[in-house]
């Protein structure tokens, strides 16, 4: 825990080699200040990062983004958020390029990377890759972060949802840290912060096993640390084939009622955001100049073949457009000279979101899997706790018989962690093992 302001953020995270990997190239950092000036002046920063190459190239390449990232980050702060991210991600990059570069070793070195930084005028998301960034709040769980992935811009270039998109794996990333000299990174914030908020940060090992309904509904139920491991847990019962990273943050209070200020999907070709934008990009001062100049010359052409009240009208526009041109001149100018420190408040880009409400549909979910598992640790005389499991178990009957689902669905939860404790024991001693839900 950290103070966040007068108040406090509470965080939990877990990395996983997972089932079928024999190194771990995920990594996360979490970078959280202890004093109220410090908050205020640099934030809290909370980063994952999913590294790419063969050996131990990619597991180099996240850990040096976990590392240097929240350190240039600090380094560039009094530039403001924007900036110091893009700088910290940009510097982070140069020097991943270059050890990948000048080493034959490290060809092919790279990484995603997502962080999230909470600082007194909201939350700021930064990003590259799919490793990905949620908010939970009021009963949804709602991806702030774009994938960079095939998948994805096929999907946006076509205006469709990304699960539209077939023959297309969806772990091909577009863009990432290290192969290019240069990279985008997606900067978007701040975010209003609210009580209750809760945000998750991934690896594609969770997302892609986990649904975003699933990931809502553990958060939600179970306090952080459970909701991290047993997160984890899930995405090996599955067969965890990749590396897995769980990064979670609360923020004190609770959970506001639903509110309409979400912005869905970004695959829709154009939208009014983008029409204003466009607008706003068109330089006024000097069409405006450029206006006035033209209706002096077309004035005085009028005088010459003697048409004066044409030309005295032309004279008044052009005056006019003139005035309004180095009005507009000036303002632009002192923008320049004096631009603002942090942009408003505004309402995230929204690209899913799903409900995370505990039904008969997910609950029914989570029994039929403690079921199998439970079959399969008596048939292999599994170590496992049945007196803890017993205990969850009847609770969550209990739970179930009084209505109470949110209840039953923590406590089936427990169970299935209890297995799942057992299961990670029994684990190395196979020598090959099966997704078993």
């Amino acid at each position: 825990m950290a103070a966040l302001g007068f108040e406090i953020v509470e965080y939990a995270c877990l990395t996983d080699v997972g089932v079928r990997r024999s190194h771990n190239q995920d990594s996360y950092a979490v970078s959280l200040q202890s004093d109220e000036q410090a908050w205020k002046e640099r934030g809290h920063l909370l980063l994952v990062a999913d590294g790419m190459g063969a050996h131990a190239v990619g597991e180099m390449a996240s850990k040096l983004a976990t590392d240097l990232i929240p350190l240039n980050y600090h380094k560039f702060a009094a530039l403001g958020a924007p900036a110091a991210l893009r700088r910290a991600f940009g510097e982070a990059n140069s020097t991943i390029y270059q050890k990948g570069s000048h080493n034959p070793d490290f060809e092919g070195m790279g990484t995603t990377s997502s962080a999230l930084l909470l600082r007194p005028e909201g939350a700021w998301i930064a990003h590259v890759g799919d490793s990905r960034i949620y908010r939970i709040r009021s009963g949804y769980i709602e991806q702030l972060s774009y994938d960079h992935s095939l998948q994805w811009e096929l999907a946006r270039r076509q205006g469709l949802d990304p699960d539209e998109i077939e023959g297309v794996p969806s772990n091909v990333i577009v863009r990432s840290l290290g192969p290019e000299p240069t990279i985008q990174v997606d900067v978007e914030g701040p975010h209003p912060i609210l009580p209750g908020d809760t945000f998750l940060l991934c690896s594609d090992g969770l997302s892609g096993l986990v649904s975003d309904a699933e990931m809502g509904a553990i958060v939600t139920s179970l306090p952080l640390q459970e909701a991290c491991r047993f997160l984890v847990d899930l995405a090996n019962l599955r067969g965890g084939p990749d590396n897995i990273t769980v990064l979670l943050v609360r923020l004190p209070g609770e959970s506001p009622p639903s509110q309409n200020e979400v912005h869905t999907t970004a695959h829709k070709p154009k939208s009014r955001r983008h029409n204003s934008v466009l607008f706003a990009e068109i330089p006024w001062p000097g069409v405006a100049l450029g206006a006035g100049i033209a209706l002096s010359l077309t004035a005085l052409l009028f005088i010459f073949i003697k048409l004066f009240p044409a030309a005295i009208t032309l004279f008044l526009l052009a005056a006019f457009s003139l005035i309004l041109g180095l009005i507009g001149l000036h303002r632009s100018q002192r923008r320049e000279s004096h631009p603002a420190q942090e942009p408003e408040h505004s309402p995230p880009q929204v690209y899913r979101r799903s409900r995370c409400k505990i039904d008969q549909t997910l609950l029914r979910k989570l029994i039929e899997a403690e079921c199998v598992v439970q079959e399969y640790a008596k048939e292999n005389k599994w170590q496992v706790d049945w007196e803890s499991y017993q205990k969850h178990l009847r609770a969550a009957g209990d739970a179930y018989r009084s209505g109470d689902l949110f209840s039953a669905y923590r406590e089936h939860c427990r169970t299935l962690a209890q297995l799942t404790d057992a299961l990670r024991l029994h684990r190395a001693k196979e020598e090959r093992f099966h997704p078993m839900w």
